[in-house]
């Protein structure tokens, strides 16, 4: 049985830094892409980062370059990120997302965690 947990989010000022975790089991963690998703209210989900099966390649939203991070720790099935200078605007629901395709787009997602909540005031 395929599982992600997210854990991490929570409540910050704006300039403040958060770091996600996302816990994986049930599948092969090292063959899939591994995607950072974040969806607020009323908007669509949008892809904030994407990490490569061996970690060698990774991509990020423009709306997050240079301030937020993905990484993995294939030993422990885990994918990360760090998000620095948070914005008001980053407010969303953040999930992370395994597939078999490193595309852009939320279908091109397998399985889905259920979401951690990131709130940035300002």
């Amino acid at each position: 049985q395929v599982q992600l947990v997210e854990s991490g989010g929570g409540s910050v000022q704006a300039g403040g830094s958060l770091r996600l975790s996302c816990a994986a089991s049930g599948y092969t963690y090292s063959r899939y892409c591994m995607g950072w998703f974040r969806q607020a209210p009323g908007k669509e989900r949008e892809r904030v980062a994407t990490i490569y099966p061996g970690g060698g390649s990774t991509v990020y939203a423009d709306s997050v370059k240079g301030r937020f991070t993905i990484s993995q720790d294939n030993a422990k099935n885990t994918l990360y990120l760090q998000m620095n200078s948070l914005k008001p605007e980053d407010t969303a629901m953040y999930y992370c997302a395994a597939g078999t395709s490193c595309g852009r787009s939320w279908f091109d997602y397998n399985y889905w965690g259920q979401g951690t909540q990131v709130t940035v005031s300002s």
